[in-house]
């Protein structure tokens, strides 16, 4: 399950509180990490970092076996699995964090085990063999502290910022309770606690590198919206959560204090996220040593991406080769997009300008009939918003276009750029060189083109299906 997202919540938050709240607060903090339940012999296996220099944190979750689940190893419940692993680097040298997923499906060799899959080093040995084997990828990965937290924990941050704005990109559905139970309509909404949880963690119908993907998206919005709406009045209730569902190795002032000083610094900048290029097979996930040895680079130097976050491959010659032909362009189609205008005009009586895409990625489908539907603020306003939704092929390359009143959504915050296409202003979002967005507004009404979680549309794909959009 994805609690360790509420680990990096907390981290943020706390160091967002006590940037604001000055140094006489220092100490709650201190004593808030010193509260969480040690990880026993951890210490021999993490590196200690001097003062001023960069950290590399690892931020697990970790879960039990439901006895409905389609993993459970011979029937045995008891012994819990790290579901999650992310790294992230904290350095005052660069300009944003870095952060990289280990898929937890990720061949490996587990000292004293053997070849298996990451995850199941925690239920071998704990954090402690988990840290072994994530050093034995590369030596140059140093962990310098480990933080684990337990799913209530995420779910209450979550609540206590105020819930987090997601564009989400599809229907998420499931009631079987072989996984967590689920059910979301696509587009641009605000998750609460328990919504939140069974999104980031959802793995029905879907894979490592999506869901990974789909975790990191939501911790760019947790940082983006934390600054923006301040968590200020919750930070003693944040503080109190890390304490009492989080486990770590932090114990000395002096190691905490250290931490909490990067992470101030590093408040204010932009997440990075590092591509773990690897190839998804019928039990593991694959990466070559050269291609670990090249993300580590990136996410040691914090380098920018490149290119989409990872790219799944077609089983039969079929699809290859319409995979290939819709990762080389577009076609005309103004006939489904403008069925999916009328149907969304008629889904309410009262609905502003509905634009909709001429052109789509070849052999794009729409997923359904509109989600036509309202935004409720933290204040209580609501805003008419509606989401079209394209499937460009394969599991997690789902794209589509956002139609919404509510002009201030944070996900339009601070464009990196605007472009004027056939007389059209357009505001570019990237993520690395990719675009994530385009958004143009009109009248009261604001409106964006989101690319896959993988990023799998060029970015000429993007501004040509963002061009090609009429409305009725």
């Amino acid at each position: 399950m994805r609690f360790v997202i509420g680990a990096l919540i907390i981290v943020v938050a706390s160091a967002s509180a006590t940037a604001v709240a000055a140094w006489h607060e220092v100490d709650k903090v201190v004593r808030a990490f010193q509260s969480t339940k040690h990880i026993p012999h951890i210490q021999d296996v993490i590196t200690q970092a001097d003062a001023g220099k960069p950290q590399t944190i690892l931020l697990m979750g970790s879960d039990k076996r439901s006895k409905n689940a389609v993993d459970v190893r011979n029937g045995a419940i008891g012994k819990a699995l790290s579901d999650t692993m992310m790294l992230m680097r904290l350095d005052p040298n660069k300009r944003a964090t870095a952060l990289l997923s280990l898929p937890r499906d990720l061949k490996v060799e587990i000292p004293g085990y053997g070849t298996d899959k990451l995850n199941a080093a925690y239920s071998l040995g704990g954090a402690r063999l988990t840290v072994r084997t994530i050093r034995g990828l590369d030596p140059r990965l140093k962990i310098n502290h480990v933080i684990n937290v337990d799913f209530h924990g995420f779910s209450k941050a979550v609540n206590a910022l105020g819930c987090i704005f997601v564009d989400v990109d599809r229907r998420y559905y499931n009631q079987s309770d072989a996984y967590s139970k689920i059910n979301l309509q696509p587009g641009y909404q605000r998750l609460c606690g328990q919504d939140a949880l069974s999104y980031v963690r959802y793995r029905h119908e879907d894979n490592d590198l999506v869901r990974a993907t789909r975790q990191q998206d939501f911790l760019r919005e947790v940082k983006a919206q934390v600054g923006a709406f301040g968590i200020i009045n919750d930070r003693n209730r944040l503080l109190h959560i890390f304490s009492s569902y989080t486990s770590s190795d932090l114990q000395s002032r002096s190691g905490i204090l250290r931490l909490l000083k990067l992470a101030v610094f590093s408040a204010s900048h932009p997440i990075q996220e590092i591509h773990f290029r690897a190839k998804v097979g019928p039990s593991y996930v694959y990466a070559r040593s050269s291609v670990v040895a090249k993300t580590v680079t990136q996410f040691l130097g914090v380098q920018p991406a490149k290119g989409p976050k990872g790219e799944l491959q077609p089983k039969s010659r079929t699809e290859r080769k319409r995979a290939h032909r819709a990762a080389s362009g577009i076609e005309s189609a103004p006939l489904p997009g403008h069925d999916q205008a009328l149907q969304a005009i008629n889904e309410k009586d009262k609905v502003f300008p509905v634009w909709y895409p001429t052109k789509r990625t070849f052999g794009g489908l729409f997923a359904g009939p509109p989600a036509v539907y309202t935004i409720t603020t933290r204040t209580g306003k609501r805003y008419a918003a509606y989401r079209m939704v394209i499937k460009k092929g394969y599991v997690g390359e789902y794209y589509g276009l956002q139609g919404t009143t509510y002009t201030k959504a944070p996900l339009l915050d601070q464009p990196h750029s605007t472009r004027k296409i056939h007389g059209r202003k357009f505001s570019l979002y990237y993520d690395g060189d990719r675009l994530r967005l385009v958004s143009w507004k009109t009248g009261d009404a604001v409106y964006w083109i989101s690319n896959t979680l993988l990023q799998t549309l060029s970015n000429k794909q993007m501004l040509a299906i963002a061009a090609s959009t009429k409305h009725l």
